[in-house]
């Protein structure tokens, strides 16, 4: 499975981006979600979603505000973030396993990462 995750770049504070995840090879794990790690911080979950169980769960710092959903029929996930804030500066992950969780290390394949930078 390779994961391709794309649409960071730079926003002002209460901008909204869009960050789109694509799956390719094999096919791809049930759970899918997205973590984000700021310079000098531990790598953090963000949000995830279960294709077969309908599971989601979003963390709070990032509730209210940041959406997940996926398209099945093209395989891509999606997180809208609006009223980004600077604290929501980070290299955002897309990663895909076979279970719900929020740890790192329940996900089996990682993309490459998008950077976000959120400044006025």
């Amino acid at each position: 499975v390779q994961l391709q995750a794309s649409g960071g770049g730079l926003a002002q504070p209460g901008d909204s981006l869009r960050l789109s995840c694509a799956a390719s090879g094999p096919p791809s794990n049930p759970v899918m979600g997205w973590f984000r790690q700021a310079p000098g911080k531990e790598r953090e979950f963000v949000a995830a979603l279960s294709q077969s169980s309908g599971w989601q769960y979003v963390a709070r710092p990032v509730r209210g505000r940041f959406t997940i959903s996926r398209d099945n029929a093209k395989d891509i996930l999606v997180l809208q973030m609006n009223d980004l804030k600077p604290e929501d500066t980070a290299i955002y992950y897309c990663a895909s396993g076979t279970k719900p969780g929020t740890l790192p290390t329940a996900y089996d394949y990682w993309g490459q990462g998008t950077l976000v930078t959120v400044s006025s």
